[in-house]
């Protein structure tokens, strides 16, 4: 199977790298990127490279001197002014802390501020990605059936870890699963997560649109976690087609895409999904062993999945 291509997210690849400025007497390192302010502690040694920018913050790749491991480091500016904000970083922060598999992106630190009473900037610490299956997707890289079957398998093999944990993901889509040059894949961002013992998620903004399974389109009151396994669904057809499977314009034009009996599934969905090397792999999923989590709020007597 061919490589995944490296996209920006490298730390060892294209970029500017940005010298900084040791601050609070040497503890921590302060850098101007693109004009923001970037203020990390020392262990992790410049040059730092930006790599992403967004409405979610600004991520910069780095180097941990203690450990010599690439790391990405995700700053959220002005965290605490917005409460809706404010609560999905603590949210990741919090699941993410408590969940260890290889198809989960995994929170290495967070970096304490120099002063208290500044408190006002977030800087999450994870392991390095190379690239995401939206740039995958979209860029001119072959992708093979071997390919689609490696993604479909580690993604399902991820969600049923987080599943069994209680916790619905509720943001599933192309940009939110992390790869490296292996072709390895990790599910992140769960800023939109939820356990499924809360009583006020029902309500709350889920799945960008494409994504969204028809019970929440629908508003219904109460879902499952089959919300997550129909953006699988969605994901696994634009890996197969590089195109959207269903990119509704707006709620509405979403519902009639979905229900119109507009094509039958295309045939190198069918065969990846009937492969046999697809159907021996998802025997041999696992649940999450109970020593790991006894005890833990998020954990529960019996796998979901």
């Amino acid at each position: 199977m061919m490589p995944c291509t490296k996209e920006s997210r490298s730390a060892s690849g294209e970029g500017p790298k940005i010298k900084g400025v040791h601050t609070h007497g040497g503890r921590y390192v302060q850098y101007n990127v693109y004009g923001n302010l970037f203020e990390v502690s020392a262990k992790y040694v410049p040059p730092i490279r930006p790599i992403g920018r967004g409405a979610y913050g600004l991520v910069c790749a780095a180097v941990n001197s203690e450990t010599r491991e690439e790391v990405a480091i995700k700053k959220i500016g002005n965290a605490f002014d917005n409460r809706i904000d404010a609560k999905r970083t603590l949210r990741e922060i919090m699941l993410l802390h408590h969940m260890d598999h290889e198809n989960v992106i995994a929170i290495k630190d967070i970096i304490r501020p120099p002063r208290k009473e500044t408190f006002n900037d977030v800087y999450i610490v994870y392991e390095l990605m190379d690239t995401d299956l939206h740039q995958i997707i979209r860029s001119d890289n072959p992708l093979t059936d071997d390919h689609c079957q490696y993604f479909l398998y580690q993604l399902l093999r991820g969600l049923k870890y987080v599943h069994s944990a209680n916790v619905l993901h509720r943001d599933l889509k192309p940009s939110n699963l992390l790869l490296n040059a292996n072709c390895d894949l990790k599910i992140g961002d769960f800023g939109l997560a939820r356990t499924t013992s809360e009583t006020d998620f029902m309500t709350e903004y889920v799945v960008t649109r494409w994504y969204r399974a028809p019970e929440l389109l629908l508003n219904c009151s109460e879902y499952t976690a089959a919300i997550d396994i129909w953006s699988v669904g969605c994901i696994l057809g634009e890996i197969a087609t590089r195109e959207p499977l269903f990119p509704g314009k707006d709620y509405v034009h979403q519902l009639r895409l979905i229900t119109e009996p507009r094509f039958s599934p295309k045939r190198q969905c069918q065969e990846i999904c009937q492969a046999a090397s697809t159907v021996q792999e998802t025997t041999v999923l696992y649940e999450i062993p109970k020593h790991v989590c006894r005890g833990h709020r998020l954990a529960r007597e019996n796998a979901c999945v």
